[in-house]
């Protein structure tokens, strides 16, 4: 099975499917080190040459430098790293250019590599002044040597277009994109049109909410078992609530049986079949799924399923506004779950 890639931007192409660090955190329960280094290995080799990290994912970056420590020069080559700059929310206010450069100096250190092959910046709260300024150092690395490109995570649309108008080259955002959310789909695909822009896209399969383990089952009842399930059901409710969630889960079995593959499956080609999407996060500790999260390029959704899917989907409209408006309102249900003081050593 050949995995796709795309060309992210002239002279770096990366694998569609994209290794995601997000549950090597410690979020998702305990995280057997080791293990999680050696599984990198089956990634790299099935062709997901991808992986995805952030500075604010505690022990990841090293995990990935790690294992970036026993590869061969032409697998190390091979391998594409993207991490992120989010600086603590409350750093926000007295952060300076040799701050920031301090932050990607230790990346670049826990990630054993002379230069960064993409770095997505992320900026808590608009209202605080510095993000433009901030974004324009990160280029400046980037003149530098010290990082490759420089992309985007969380941001809406008209701060994108901010930086972007202001000379920074974002060559991709990475966003929340499902069947469940399809904010993007709207004034930020716009940008991308008019900017080259791409998305590399989280939450496709909603922390494992678009999955046959929820098909006619009963709404979870809290505590939820990790971080991604608060997250997620809060987005199942923005859809149209628990019943509405499962019609659709119900259309992406058929779907699924049809083609021979799972309803996680359907969903992420869904995804990585929407405009401007290069690429889908699918988030692993260890290897245990790969083949699953593999059989997204072993079929093809057809015109009836997309149609299926758009009727549906044109009765659930899902979260409203531009991308990640509601997840900024610290005060709100979405909000109030995020970590913000995660960047330290």
């Amino acid at each position: 099975m050949i995995v796709e890639t795309y060309e992210l931007t002239p002279g770096y192409r990366i694998s569609r499917l994209v290794r995601g660090g997000w549950q090597l955190a410690g979020g998702h329960g305990d995280v057997q080190r080791d293990r999680a280094i050696a599984d990198m290995r089956a990634f790299l080799d099935a062709g997901v040459t991808t992986f995805d990290c952030a500075d604010i994912y505690t022990g990841v970056e090293e995990m990935i430098g790690a294992f970036r420590a026993t590869l061969a020069p032409s697998d190390r080559e091979r391998l594409h790293v993207h991490t992120k700059f989010v600086p603590d929310l409350s750093a926000l206010a007295t952060l300076t250019p040799a701050g920031i450069e301090a932050i990607i100096d230790r990346s670049l250190q826990r990630l054993r590599t002379d230069r960064l092959d993409l770095v997505q910046f992320h900026w808590w709260d608009y209202a605080i002044p510095g993000w433009l300024e901030a974004a324009q150092h990160l280029a400046r690395l980037k003149e530098k040597g010290k990082i490759r490109h420089v992309a985007g995570t969380n941001f809406d649309t008209p701060h994108t277009s901010a930086m972007i108008d202001a000379g920074v080259r974002i060559v991709s955002m990475q966003v929340q994109y499902s069947p469940l959310d399809r904010r993007v789909a709207g004034a930020m695909s716009d940008l991308c049109t008019r900017t080259g822009m791409k998305f590399l896209c989280y939450g496709t399969v909603a922390g494992g909410f678009l999955s046959s383990r929820w098909l006619g089952k009963p709404a979870p009842a809290e505590p939820l078992a990790n971080r991604s399930l608060v997250k997620y059901r809060l987005i199942i409710e923005e859809f149209g609530g628990w019943d509405a969630f499962q019609a659709l889960l119900s259309l992406l079995d058929g779907i699924a049986r049809r083609h021979g593959v799972s309803i996680t499956a359907v969903a992420t080609r869904w995804v990585l079949d929407q405009p401007h999407v290069a690429g889908a996060i699918v988030g692993a500790r260890y290897a245990e799924h790969l083949a699953d999260n593999l059989a997204v390029f072993r079929f093809a959704l057809d015109q009836a399923d997309r149609d299926a899917i758009a009727a549906l989907l044109a009765r659930h409209p899902g979260p409203q506004g531009d991308f990640y408006t509601l997840e900024r309102d610290r005060t709100g249900p979405h909000g109030r779950i995020m970590k913000y003081e995660l960047n330290r050593d």
